[in-house]
């Protein structure tokens, strides 16, 4: 599952691009961000003070602190995260009918600092609080010159599966279709928000530009949506050249933004509490490695990983993908590899990235050969199944039992527990809340 971050992302428009467009709307569009109505500043200036204050506490000092310990090497505590972001339940941690706003773009920050809030005061795991308000750059950045066809069922809002048609099914007839990307950024909109936002929280919180473009760095989301899956599979035995040439393109692509992005100098860092790799938060001081102030690709976390590949073996990944992420990942200062795929039979071939720090270890990993293989000098990212605490077989002995289990397997690791892909808790929300109290009363026992 893909991650996201509420307060501090940007309206990246990257035309027609399905997961852009989609986090676009999340963000929401520019039209009625030049007023804020008596009624919406009142509600969100008690919010904000109510941030600023949980960020002055001893119990956020402490989990930064933390944090910036977990990072640095072996000695500190494991730590706990579970999102809420994604949850879809009628009653849900944070959902619209506790919005007390009536302007669309107050609607979205106030469900930004409720939900920050609430992650502070109920849920009671590891995020930080940091004292601002965090407004993103607008940028479009356009697709490749085609789109997949997709279909997908009335599913009123709640999430489905879905199929698409890919726009090249013969590589060497149809990758003459693909075009460069076009970049914009709207610098007078960026800076209009952030005016608005300055003159709403003034004297409460300051605001800063902070933004992340992008996920993932890791290539095959791209190529399925072109090719497919089943196409990406099939090529490497019946086109090997026209795929080798596809990861290609996408390896340019990628590349190609990055070099605009920081020669626009819109770039900002992500070493704080910003959404990092697929769950972990960014907070380390081997970031930035620049000392000008000017922010690179080599002071910032990447996140790479492939999923979509999961099904093909090793040496696949090593001849189709691997090297394609590799001349993605060398240009930035740290890597946190992998999401929902299982890595460990592919680490003799991830563990050749540079300044790889963090690695997840999903639901479908041999946790017994993870912890072996990342000992103390890689983070242990470990992500639960949701499937936990999400059916009516909720069990919270079963809960226990499973994160017991990783404490114990992983003990020497430098563990970070990650609750995450929770799209339902079965209109019972106090369970997130309850899974990050069972795990620091594991934690805690050692």
């Amino acid at each position: 599952m893909r991650g996201g971050q509420w307060e501090g992302a940007p309206l990246c428009r990257l035309a027609k691009s399905r997961k852009e467009v989609t986090i676009a709307k999340t963000i929401g569009e520019t039209e009625d961000c030049v007023t804020c109505s008596d009624h919406d500043r009142s509600i969100l200036r008690a919010l904000g003070e109510r941030k600023a204050a949980a960020a002055e506490t001893k119990e956020n000092a402490e989990r930064r602190a933390a944090w910036y310990r977990h990072d640095e090497g072996p000695g500190g505590r494991p730590m706990v995260l579970a999102e809420i972001g994604g949850i879809r339940d009628e009653k849900r941690p944070v959902s619209e009918a506790d919005l007390e706003c009536r302007g669309e773009w107050a609607r979205r920050l106030e469900w930004g600092l409720r939900t920050e809030l609430y992650q502070f005061d109920v849920l009671r795991d590891d995020h930080v609080i940091e004292p601002w308000m965090n407004v993103g750059y607008r940028v479009e950045i356009g697709d490749y010159g085609v789109q997949p066809v997709v279909h997908s069922g009335d599913r009123d809002g709640k999430m489905g599966a879905r199929s698409w048609d890919p726009p090249l099914v013969d590589l060497d007839r149809d990758l003459a279709k693909l075009r460069p990307s076009e970049y914009h950024v709207d610098r007078q909109a960026t800076h209009e928000e952030q005016t608005l936002l300055e003159s709403v929280f003034s004297g409460v919180l300051p605001v800063r530009i902070r933004t992340s473009f992008y996920w993932t760095m890791g290539l095959t989301w791209r190529a399925i949506d072109l090719v497919g899956l089943e196409g990406l599979m099939l090529a490497m035995y019946d086109n090997p050249e026209g795929l080798h040439r596809l990861m290609a393109f996408l390896r340019d692509q990628h590349l190609a933004m990055a070099e605009w992005l920081e020669a626009e100098g819109l770039y900002t860092l992500n070493n704080e509490n910003d959404y990092t790799g697929s769950g972990t938060m960014g907070y380390t001081r081997d970031l930035p490695a620049s000392t000008d102030g000017v922010v690179r690709t080599r002071d910032l976390w990447v996140l790479s990983e492939s999923q979509e590949t999961v099904g093909v073996g090793p040496e696949q990944f090593e001849e189709f993908v691997f090297p394609y992420q590799l001349a993605i990942v060398e240009r930035f200062g740290r890597c946190y590899y992998g999401c929902c795929e299982p890595v460990h039979g592919r680490w003799h071939i991830i563990k050749r990235l540079p300044r790889l720090a963090r690695v997840s270890v999903s639901p479908w990993a041999d946790e017994e050969l993870m912890a072996d293989y990342l000992g103390d000098r890689y983070v242990y990212s470990r992500k639960p199944a949701p499937s936990l605490i999400s059916t009516s077989a909720y069990d919270e002995v079963v809960v226990r039992r499973d994160i017991r289990r990783t404490l114990d397997v992983a003990k020497g690791c430098r563990i970070e527990l990650i609750m995450k892909d929770v799209h339902t808790l079965n209109n019972a929300p106090e369970r997130i809340a309850r899974w990050v109290q069972i795990a620091r009363k594991e934690v805690d026992r050692g």
